[in-house]
């Protein structure tokens, strides 16, 4: 994987565009800035499609602004992570995790403070970029601000993600795979901040008048269309007129007197009481509401949405946990009121491809159960499952949910105790994974992470507080399935992202388990059928041939809010 069609490009620090980068290949190295270096990186993709190693994906950044598409790369930060966890991950730290280097003896990195002179260890010599410890020196950032030192920050890039590649294959013969298209995935999160997501601004404000009333021009004007959405609630409480519905306490005792008594405010909590009393179904309108006026209205608009209607926010390949993708700016919370307002382009649609029944699917590859794997082979896996336990599909279900979340009560108790006889081998695996999260001991996913339960709900050590200890037990239990449905849809979108780039389409969302991809009309279809065979081809690979089949709901939408749930 990396050996010698490799290259290397770093970074050292400034600004986008004037930072200065070099690029090491076939023992030559370029160093330069902006254009000048996109172009260059261009020219080794298109000769030699090289495997490229980086600190991070952001040292890549002026090139994919500059849209050239790298295919493979070695991502060493995304390395770090999948084999030590968490989420830190700077070129010191991996450096010294590569190198057997205590994490804690890691120097820091001088702060500009006077008194750095004084705590500071000696540094080496300034053509010299490892101190007498073994570790990257301390200013290595400043240090790099010399473009006469970037060769020597790019081979110990390569030779920091050569020991992490001898470490993956030490950990598990899959990991190198999972470090491959968490890479791309890191890559992807460039490009998904450089494209935007397609809005159609006008039916976007609409939406948001709907919900939060016409632009203010004062503050006067915030505060009368406040008062506008809370008589909506407090009309149905003759009296209470100067109720304040943003304090939880005062909206309990409000529920109270209409009878409706519940531990918290919460949706969830009160939607089952929407027939009891009218207010409570103006409330649940009202939060919708007011939280786009206070979170998704026209500032938001203003602030991440451009002229080119394009919504655009910082992506980033993993969570710290169990390594999901996440994204700022609303990307991965979009109100679905909102949802109307995401459409294609004129000329383009949207494919939208949504995986179905994931995390059981995923349990089933994960644990090698071959009679799970079999309910596997059936569009809907819940039946087969249901048939096999004499149970309803409802039940089955909630069985299936309630082993990999840890619910015990209930329907979902009496359903588990014929899922452990049915399917010993999967809902062992989700045992022994809780067990060992009760015992704060670290676990790995499918592809290699490692996910340190002993760090959830650290406040308190694992035996001191049997709740705390059960919460991690749930918190593993599912991160050692969630983690590895995170590994597969990734490898999917970077299939995704490899195959679809000669249609001139383009990944513009990565919500959990769904793509949504902007495509010239005319390719819409063959799009479509190469979403669909990536998933075969990514689940393959990802599951090492396992008899387990992966199923995606795809559709040729012009708005998001057309697909169906």
């Amino acid at each position: 994987m990396l050996g010698a069609d490799v290259a290397v490009l770093v970074a050292g620090p400034g600004h986008h565009g004037t930072r200065p980068v070099a690029l090491l290949h076939d023992g030559e190295v370029r160093t330069g800035a902006g254009s000048d270096m996109a172009h260059a990186v261009a020219e080794v993709e298109a000769a030699h499609r090289p495997r490229w190693v980086w600190w991070a994906a952001q040292d890549a950044a002026e090139a994919v602004a500059a849209r050239v598409h790298l295919a493979r790369a070695w991502d060493v930060a995304e390395a770090h992570r999948l084999l030590h966890g968490g989420v830190e991950a700077g070129p010191g730290l991996a450096w010294a995790a590569a190198h057997g280097l205590a994490p804690d003896t890691v120097p820091a990195a001088p702060t500009g403070d006077l008194f750095d002179l004084v705590a500071a260890p000696d540094l080496p010599a300034d053509d010299v970029l490892v101190d007498a410890a073994g570790h990257l020196r301390a200013d290595h950032a400043r240090w790099t601000e010399d473009p006469t030192h970037l060769r020597a920050w790019a081979e110990a890039a390569l030779a920091t993600a050569r020991r992490q590649l001898d470490a993956a294959s030490r950990v598990s013969p899959r990991l190198a795979a999972t470090v491959a298209s968490e890479s791309a995935a890191a890559l992807l999160c460039l490009e998904l901040e450089r494209d935007g997501l397609p809005l159609d601004r006008a039916r976007t404000e609409q939406l948001v008048a709907e919900a939060a009333g016409p632009r203010s021009a004062t503050d006067a004007d915030d505060a009368a269309a406040r008062r506008a959405r809370d008589a909506l609630v407090l009309r149905h409480l003759p009296g209470r007129e100067h109720l304040d519905l943003r304090n939880p306490a005062q909206v309990k005792d409000m529920l109270a007197a209409v009878g409706v008594d519940v531990p918290s405010t919460r949706k969830w909590v009160l939607e089952p009481y929407r027939d009891v009393h009218p207010v409570v179904g103006a409330l649940l309108t009202w939060r919708r509401d007011e939280r786009i006026a206070t979170t998704y209205g026209y500032r938001w608009l203003d602030a991440h949405v451009g002229p080119d209607d394009r919504l655009r926010g910082r992506w980033t390949a993993c969570d710290g946990a169990a390594g999901r993708m996440t994204a700022e700016n609303g990307l991965h919370n979009l109100p679905a009121v909102l949802r109307p307002g995401v459409a294609a382009h004129p000329g383009h649609v949207l494919v939208r491809a949504d995986l179905g029944q994931i995390e059981p699917r995923v349990l089933a590859v994960v644990s090698g159960d071959a009679a799970f794997a079999a309910a596997t082979r059936a569009d809907d896996l819940y039946a087969p499952v249901a048939q096999r336990l004499g149970v309803e599909r409802a039940v089955a279900k909630i069985a299936v949910l309630a082993a990999m979340y840890g619910q015990r009560s209930g329907a979902a108790g009496e359903a588990l105790k014929g899922l452990e006889a049915a399917y010993p081998v999967a809902m062992g695996l989700l045992d022994r994974a809780y067990a060992s999260g009760r015992r704060g001991e670290p676990l790995r996913t499918y592809g290699g992470r490692l996910v340190r339960t002993g760090r959830v709900l650290a406040a308190r050590p694992p035996g001191a507080d049997p709740a705390l200890d059960a919460a991690r037990g749930r918190f593993a239990r599912n991160a050692v399935i969630q983690g590895s449905a995170a590994e597969l849809f990734k490898a999917w979108a970077a299939t995704v992202r490899a195959t679809v780039r000669d249609l001139d389409a383009a990944v513009v969302l990565c919500l959990h388990d769904e793509l949504l991809l902007h495509v010239p009309q005319e390719h819409a279809q063959e799009a479509a059928a190469r979403v669909d065979l990536a998933l075969t081809d990514a689940a393959r690979r990802w599951s090492g041939g396992a008899p387990v089949r992966f199923v995606a709901d795809t559709s040729v939408i012009a708005r998001w809010s057309d697909a169906k749930d």
